[in-house]
């Protein structure tokens, strides 16, 4: 038996055609109210990011913490910054990333405050242990005249602890504030560059002041000493046996005068020998 069907009437019609405008002006209208809400929040955003209490006005409002090498008002200089500003347009990464580029520091973590508006700046500084010259002719340009000179920025750098080569310039703001190192490694970084933690870890460990390490000659690591030149040979595994030996000799000046010593030699740390300038002959020095 065959379904029955009815078609609908023309009422039908009109009234499903009426639902569905509607419906289209119902949603249309939605549309142009969140549109309307979009741009009225934008402007009013805007508007907000140029209240005065949302803009920082001077340096003062930029906060440092964590240094005690670099002065704060240093580091607040290298903050490109035109004033007023507004803190909600300000990019914390952005800052960090420049710090790190133009001071010597290894960690910055950049945060702004709304109420008070604010930047607070935490840094890790790094500090310099050591000054590193190419080759011996060039510690001339540690002259005061010449110390800020591109040139001498471009052969003198800082090393801290762990061995990063950090450009002179990044120290000329605070050499005024602090007493830059007066240990100088002469050479190629790459004779020292993987060894040095452990090398300066010794050298600092010394009761003896080292003022020198020469890696000109990698098969001849040098020391300017507070007791003379001292010739290690190759630097190797037996380098802290070599620095505790030099530790026993300190009292050598009293067997010696330094005028009369060359060189020490301490190639072998079990059989240390002195090289004498006047005579040109060896000789040992008595056990300590």
């Amino acid at each position: 038996m065959a379904g029955n069907f009815t078609s609908p009437s023309q009422v039908d019609l009109i009234q499903r055609r009426q639902k569905l405008r509607r419906q289209r002006r119902v949603r249309l209208l939605q549309a142009m109210w969140r549109g309307s809400a979009v741009v009225a929040l934008a402007g009013g955003l805007v508007w907000v990011t140029t209240l005065p209490i949302w803009l920082i006005r001077k340096p003062e409002q930029i906060k440092v913490e964590g240094n005690r090498l670099i002065p704060s008002q240093a580091l607040r200089s290298l903050v490109s910054i035109t004033y007023p500003q507004s803190i909600l347009q300000l990019k914390p990464e952005a800052i960090a990333k420049e710090l790190k580029t133009k001071a010597p520091i290894s960690d910055v973590a950049v945060n702004r405050q709304l109420f008070p508006p604010s930047i607070t700046i935490r840094v890790v500084e790094r500090y310099p242990v050591a000054i590193a010259l190419a080759n011996s002719s060039d510690i001339q340009l540690l002259s005061q005249n010449s110390i800020k000179s591109k040139e001498t920025a471009a052969k003198v750098g800082m090393l801290d602890e762990n061995g990063m080569r950090l450009p002179l310039e990044n120290y000329t703001l605070i050499q005024q504030s602090i007493k830059l190192p007066s240990l100088k490694v002469i050479g190629n970084p790459e004779h020292y560059r993987r060894n040095w933690s452990i090398l300066y870890r010794e050298i600092s460990r010394s009761p003896i002041k080292i003022s020198e390490i020469d890696f000109q000659n990698p098969a001849n690591l040098v020391l300017r000493t507070e007791i003379g030149t001292i010739h290690l040979g190759p630097y190797g595994m037996q380098f802290p046996e070599q620095i505790k030996t030099l530790d026993r000799m300190r009292k050598l000046p009293n067997q010696v005068g330094l005028n009369q010593i060359a060189y020490i030699d301490l190639r072998n740390p079990n059989s240390p020998f002195i090289q004498t300038s006047e005579s040109k002959s060896s000789a040992k020095p008595d056990s300590p």
